[in-house]
């Protein structure tokens, strides 16, 4: 785990310094670009206009192939380029008569039917990347220019709400890698994978050499470098432990599939239920890199999705915090429309974003690309993206785009106020 290159400033302490246990320890990450001082405010804080709802960000990490998952089974022109590796129309759970869900979204498809989910198609940017890296980039900044454009769009939109008033358990992510959307100036994102093995470790060239024998940072100078690290160390502990007692005293009204992602939102309602403050929650599912025997190994992946977002729906369903939440699920690029030599398909462009929840207008939202008037091969974006980032930030959390992207986009409507 290492600092980017706008991580900064003298004073500023190295993550790997501050803290130990990254992947399935744990780690509290203090993204700051101007130091940890200005991030340690630790007290509460919240717009009136920010609302109460938590947001779930699923990821889908190597490039889903929209096609697949939101199938043209209307579309002659769908069969045409994909003579191995296209659903039946027989096969999907239809949407319309134009469109329909994998085979294998069965849970999803029985909550679209009633109105909890709404499909927004052929989302995307201009001049887009098919580098997993850089169009990653692109969609966690919410900005053509990535990394170099500053902080992450979650990082921006957590300043707006609630300034600098930090809270460390506000902001996580459930998972091996945080992603760059949660780089933060005044909001570091706690970050593990287990939460039972979330903790502060100060050994092992961590704070070992910094410590008391009652565990609390050593005096071993003044200025705001110690002020840092004392407030980070406290933070820390008290983030770690107050998730601890969450994820152990949850007890989930059903039973999570043995999966990734499945554990990955069993942390996520544990905390949602928890009462700890968790606003915005980060997971990923990966697999969807499908250059090759894609017919078997998407449908893999769909199933695992399906039945993830299935328990964890039942889980939350009912209660009061459940009933609040919405996940909003992106995948960095689409597949190209034709498929390959090895029955599986090669980067693309544009592809379908999920959102799902109570308080969500299902439908479909967006226009579907064409499927003959290509660019190279690849669909033409007719939606962009911070469309649905931007509806996402101003109806949960009271923050318009311009103040976010320096535009103001259009919503789509998919969630009312």
């Amino acid at each position: 785990m290492t600092m980017d290159k706008h991580t900064t400033g003298q004073k500023a302490i190295d993550r790997r310094t501050l803290l130990r246990g990254f992947g399935a320890l744990g780690a509290l990450t203090f993204a700051s670009r101007k130091g940890l001082a200005a991030s340690l405010q630790v007290a509460p804080g919240l717009r009136p206009d920010a609302g109460s709802g938590t947001l779930v960000i699923l990821q889908f990490s190597g490039g889903n192939d929209g096609l697949s998952m939101i199938v043209p089974h209307g579309d002659d022109a769908y069969y045409d380029v994909r003579p191995t590796i296209a659903h039946k129309p027989g096969d999907v759970h239809k949407i319309d008569d134009y469109r329909g869900f994998n085979p294998n979204l069965t849970a999803l498809a029985k909550r679209y039917q009633s109105g909890e989910v709404a499909v927004i198609e052929g989302c995307g940017y201009e001049d887009p990347s098919k580098s997993h890296f850089k169009s990653m980039e692109i969609w966690h900044a919410a900005d053509r220019d990535g990394r170099a454009a500053g902080e992450g769009w979650v990082g921006r939109l957590s300043s707006a709400v609630w300034k600098k008033a930090v809270d460390p358990n506000r902001i996580v992510h459930v998972g091996a890698t945080t992603p760059y959307s949660l780089e933060s100036e005044h909001h570091p994102a706690a970050s593990f994978v287990f939460p039972e093995g979330y903790r502060w470790l100060g050994n092992e060239g961590g704070l070992g050499s910094y410590e008391e024998s009652d565990g609390t940072p050593k005096d071993s100078g003044s200025g705001s470098t110690l002020d840092a690290l004392r407030g980070a160390y406290s933070a820390a502990r008290e983030s770690s432990s107050a998730v601890r007692k969450a994820a152990l005293a949850y007890r989930p009204r059903v039973e999570y599939p043995n999966s990734g992602i499945g554990l990955a939102l069993g942390t996520a309602a544990a905390l949602i239920q928890g009462g700890i403050g968790s606003r915005i929650i980060s997971v990923e599912l990966g697999g969807f890199d499908t250059h090759n025997k894609q017919l078997t190994r998407h449908n893999g992946v769909m199933t695992e999705l399906d039945e993830a977002l299935a328990a964890f729906h039942a889980d939350l369903k009912g209660t009061d915090r459940g009933e609040d939440t919405t996940l909003m699920a992106f995948s960095e690029f689409g597949r190209r429309v034709a498929e390959n030599g090895s029955k599986g398909t090669d980067h693309g462009t544009a592809g379908p974003m999920l959102v799902l929840g109570k308080g969500v207008k299902g439908g479909i939202y967006g226009k579907h690309p064409s499927l003959t008037k290509l660019d190279n091969g690849n669909l033409i974006h007719t939606t962009d993206f911070r469309q649905v980032y931007s509806e996402v930030a101003a109806q949960i959390f009271g923050v318009e785009s311009k103040e976010l992207f320096g535009k103001q986009y259009k919503h789509l409507g998919f969630l009312p106020s």
